[in-house]
């Protein structure tokens, strides 16, 4: 068993909240970006060009690999069942939420299995393989070299969109299926307990504060959860009501 972590590399990690914080921040960048489109103001193609691709692929990696670094600290650290399972019901209690506001806005490609049903899955099948470090990692290559490689027909099914292996990509809004990117989320893990094993770097990591200019990313990162689940209404609101008072009458005097 390794060393129990000092009060320092136990507490919240600040480098973890300012990386989580990041990828919030693409996050909103690219839903902003989305939000344009589909109210008629930015020509985009999302499903289809490559650019518009690549940007939200790096996004999801960060969310997925940095859910999976806080999985395998916490669990390096002796996470107990009562932590884990409040975790995960508070997760699958928002990606519920996410299906039902999407249903109302897109009920003809509404999120069933995005990033969060994804998160809560994954969290799980990870779990009793978080501790294993490098064994972790190399699990993590194997998922997402099967993933990126291997198709079947048999996974276009729609009681199995949310394996992967597909070779037509269903119509939803948001879509992470186990194959490939569950790799990243076992990749990030094996990372994870592998830093809470090495003392000095877990020491130099807790010991770390973020600079005042990048406070606010850390916070984004703490709450990451809220600001996921609120910022896109908050975006579109403020879009339909300036499309709204765009389309208004005016009225002289």
């Amino acid at each position: 068993m390794p060393p129990a972590p000092s009060a320092a590399a136990a507490r919240r990690w600040a480098a973890v909240d300012c990386f989580r914080g990041g990828a919030i921040l693409a996050m909103i960048a690219y839903h902003f970006c989305f939000d344009l489109a589909w109210n008629g103001w930015l020509v985009a193609d999302f499903v289809n060009d490559w650019r518009w691709i690549w940007f939200r692929t790096p996004i999801l990696g960060s969310f997925l690999f940095i859910a999976g670094v806080s999985l395998g600290l916490a669990e390096a650290r002796g996470q107990g069942n009562a932590q884990f399972w409040r975790r995960v019901g508070i997760i699958a209690g928002a990606a519920a939420l996410v299906s039902l506001g999407s249903y109302l806005m897109f009920p003809e490609s509404f999120i069933y299995f995005g990033v969060l049903h994804a998160i809560a899955l994954m969290s799980v099948l990870a779990r009793p393989v978080a501790r294993r470090g490098a064994w972790t990692i190399a699990l993590g290559l194997v998922v997402l070299a099967i993933g990126i490689t291997v198709q079947h027909p048999l996974f276009d099914r729609p009681l199995l969109h949310w394996v992967g292996l597909m070779t037509v990509k269903p119509r939803t809004e948001d879509y992470v299926p186990l194959f490939p990117w569950f790799g990243l989320l076992l990749i990030g893990a094996g990372a994870g307990a592998w830093i809470a094993r090495e003392r000095r770097t877990a020491e130099r990591l807790g010991t770390w504060k973020a600079p005042r200019a990048l406070g606010w990313t850390a916070w984004l990162g703490r709450h990451s959860l809220a600001v996921y689940l609120l910022h896109q209404p908050l975006l579109l609101g403020a879009m339909l009501l300036v499309r709204h008072l765009l389309q208004a009458p005016v009225h002289p005097g």
